[in-house]
């Protein structure tokens, strides 16, 4: 099975790429960053549609076509919505949101022609939930559920599409925050290998099955429901 895997450097999309590499699978990484493991990938700026499309159809060429997409990637600015810098806010909604719509959109011809493509989306319970200080990425998560479940409905019969929601996990998603918008030292956060046992989960169910959704957190989690 051919995956790639936006974000697929670090966080989440590593672990999701480790696992589909244990599972039998090839990982396609699209990331900014290269992977620190040694798998086949692409560098690109998902806030930059031209170069996301470029390098969706250069890993699938290259990897003989592509059997799932997995949108791992996603950014942050906490902060008002007026002391956040507009390019930094706009930025969040590119990479969460649009960039998802671009990756998705340049991979649907190859699934389109797999028996069983899938699209798995990762979203946030900030989809679901307003927070303060969050205007960004709350509008960009809660535009990726939407796009999700439009999605499917629209694919349906065609392409499977979940959406995996995960809770906070023990990631460096936290790292360049403010401390005051960062887990405390009490939170319970998820292991990303675990999160990405969920995504692998919806990989393997086989055609004509479908998991649309599923919300994966630790026991505490604050933000859920």
């Amino acid at each position: 099975m051919n995956v790639l895997i936006t974000g697929g450097a670090s966080g989440l999309g590593a672990a999701v790429a480790r696992r589909v590499a244990d599972d039998g699978g090839r990982p396609l990484v699209l990331d900014r960053h290269p992977p620190k493991d040694d798998v086949e990938h692409m560098q690109a700026d998902l806030a930059d549609r031209r170069c996301a499309e470029r390098a969706v159809h250069g890993l699938a060429r290259a990897a003989g076509g592509l059997n799932a997409v997995v949108t791992a990637a996603g950014i942050d600015a906490r902060g008002t919505l007026c002391d956040v810098p507009a390019e930094d806010w706009e930025r969040v909604v590119q990479v969460n949101l649009l960039g998802t719509a671009a990756v998705v959109r340049a991979a649907l011809p190859y699934l389109e022609n797999e028996p069983a493509g899938r699209v798995v989306t990762v979203a946030s319970t900030l989809g679901f939930r307003a927070v303060r200080d969050a205007t960004a990425y709350c509008a960009s998560e809660f535009g990726l559920v939407g796009f999700t479940r439009a999605l499917g409905a629209e694919l349906a019969g065609k392409v499977a599409v979940t959406m995996v929601v995960p809770g906070g996990m023990d990631t460096a998603f936290f790292d360049d925050r403010a401390e005051r918008y960062r887990p405390g030292p009490d939170a319970e956060l998820n292991r990303p290998g675990d999160v990405a046992a969920t995504v692998a989960f919806a990989l393997a169910q086989p055609s004509g099955c479908e998991v649309r959704e599923m919300v994966v957190c630790p026991s505490r989690e604050p933000s859920w429901p």
